[in-house]
């Protein structure tokens, strides 16, 4: 199974280099009978953009495999904070104090704790949501201090056009500055750059789950 292989392989380039990295297995309009044969595996860890889309086909499916974590890695409307906390172990989008309010809110309904990156408009990118780089500190210390939001680290989406090297050094720098041991950072086609500037979690979906990736 030409997904397996190609999970195989990106996880052995990363084992060479680090131990503590995690591979989420970006799922996202992926059925679940491509899916299946990895969490046969044992993969833990796994990431969905769509509220909705996640909802149908991993409810049934964390019911039974509970060691399974679910991650939110797409924007995460404030009428889906309810859905959000009810499913997800992680979410890798906070980006705003409305959001963090009602997260805050809802973890406290639920009795639930999920833990946070804070998204970072890395790039100071119009057409992008997240954090720019001068508020971080405030809005991570509102979240941790005021909220008692579990925040745990930083993610970014660097421009797509440029050095991701030099987005992720950045982002690195910030995480070193406000004391956050983690990085949510490294997609398909920059996964093995992400590793040599501390990520601890990469977001890989196509290069796992295209037959010609290898």
């Amino acid at each position: 199974m030409y997904q397996l292989k190609n999970l195989e392989c990106i996880k052995k380039k990363i084992a060479a280099i680090s131990n503590s990295i995690k591979i989420i297995v970006v799922t996202k309009g992926q059925p679940m009978e491509v899916i299946q044969p990895i969490i046969k595996t044992g993969h833990l860890h796994y990431g969905e953009n769509r509220i909705q889309e996640a909802m149908v086909k991993w409810k049934n499916i964390i019911a039974v495999n509970t060691n399974i974590n679910l991650h939110l890695i797409g924007h995460l409307q404030t009428n889906k904070v309810k859905e959000a906390v009810n499913l997800f172990n992680y979410i890798h989008t906070l980006d705003s104090e409305k959001l963090a309010k009602l997260l805050s809110a809802e973890e406290e309904k639920k009795n639930k704790r999920i833990k946070y990156f804070i998204q970072i408009n890395i790039g100071n990118e119009t057409q992008k949501t997240g954090i720019k780089i001068e508020h971080v500190s405030e809005f991570k210390e509102y979240c941790l201090n005021s909220l008692k939001l579990n925040v745990i680290g930083l993610m970014c989406i660097p421009p797509a056009k440029g050095d991701s090297s030099f987005f992720f050094n950045k982002l690195l720098a910030i995480a070193k500055e406000e004391n956050l041991s983690e990085l949510s950072m490294g997609m398909s086609d920059d996964y093995e750059t992400a590793t040599q500037y501390g990520t601890t979690y990469l977001r890989i979906g196509r290069a796992i789950f295209s037959e010609h990736s290898q």
